[in-house]
């Protein structure tokens, strides 16, 4: 089901309450079967001022998956073989900065990785691939996601380092301020590996953080609690909506967009040998990779 007609196609990992959209059309909810597991949900397909739209909720409908066991690869295999080309992470986080207050909006574009107990990558013994990840994220996706932002209203800021923690507890105070003298400005529990399978399977990824509180550095703010964060993420779900509507009007008519530097992330990435590759694992890749694995799927 990957899309061979490059027609944008967004992808939208988030919470219920992002996927609720008014005016979303010709919905349905199916089920995408992977290779790598099952995903968490269920995908829903959908329309939107003509820009077909797949939401898929990161945590399941219900929010039951925690962080830590959220099947990743999984997700993102199901959203390429659904024919998605752009993915929009809409994620909570916790703020490491004063200027960056509840209720606002980042944009991302680095990461600290911290976590420990995922699986990082859809390659591994018998076929390795090494991508790049300086720049973890889109550019050009992060360039509609703030006109979107900009467009709808929202507080925004254009740049930040997410640091990614393995949780689910949330952090100590030492381990806050360690966080922020490391420069990063935003702590959450789910873009990683999220962001690194994305470009493994050369999609546009762009991460929209969405600040809940300010985790437990701040001497003038209780110390994070879900009942807090909660309240702010119910609040920010209108506006992520919006952002989703906004979004949608300015994706499809980018030139730029087949172009993209992030559609040929594996070109150079592949190292083993065409004679040593593992068949079972060229064949769980045939949707990930398969534009650099062409015909060796045959075999």
């Amino acid at each position: 089901m990957a899309n061979e007609n490059k027609v944008t196609v967004l992808g939208v990992i988030g919470g219920s309450g992002v996927y609720d959209i008014e005016g979303l059309t010709n919905k349905r909810w199916q089920r995408v079967e992977s290779p790598f597991g099952e995903p968490s949900d269920e995908l829903l397909f959908g329309e939107l001022n003509g820009q077909t739209i797949v939401f898929l909720p990161r945590h399941g409908r219900g929010h039951r998956i925690p962080p830590s066991e959220i099947n990743f690869r999984a997700n993102i295999d199901a959203l390429k073989r659904a024919g998605v080309t752009d993915v929009i992470s809409v994620s909570a986080v916790g703020s490491l900065r004063e200027h960056l207050r509840p209720g606002m909006f980042v944009i991302v574009d680095q990461f600290v990785d911290q976590t420990y107990a995922r699986e990082k990558s859809f390659f591994g013994k018998g076929l390795i691939a090494h991508v790049s990840m300086a720049h973890p994220v889109c550019s050009r996706l992060g360039d509609h996601v703030q006109t979107a932002a900009i467009g709808a209203g929202i507080e925004v800021i254009r740049g930040g380092t997410y640091l990614v923690m393995e949780g689910p507890q949330f952090s100590s105070l030492a381990e806050s301020e360690l966080y922020r003298s490391w420069n990063c400005d935003v702590i959450g529990m789910t873009n990683m590996p999220e962001a690194k399978l994305a470009r493994e399977a050369e999609l546009c990824y762009a991460t929209v953080a969405m600040v809940t509180d300010f985790d437990c550095w701040h001497p003038n703010h209780d110390d994070v609690t879900v009942d807090e964060i909660l309240k702010v993420v119910l609040a920010n779900a209108d506006k992520a909506r919006t952002l989703v509507r906004h979004l949608a009007l300015g994706l499809q008519p980018d030139a730029k967009a087949a172009v993209c530097r992030c559609r040929n992330a594996l070109d150079h990435a592949l190292i083993t040998s065409h004679d040593a590759r593992d068949p079972e694992i060229i064949k769980r890749l045939d949707a990930v990779a398969g534009r650099v694995l062409g015909n060796q799927f045959a075999s």
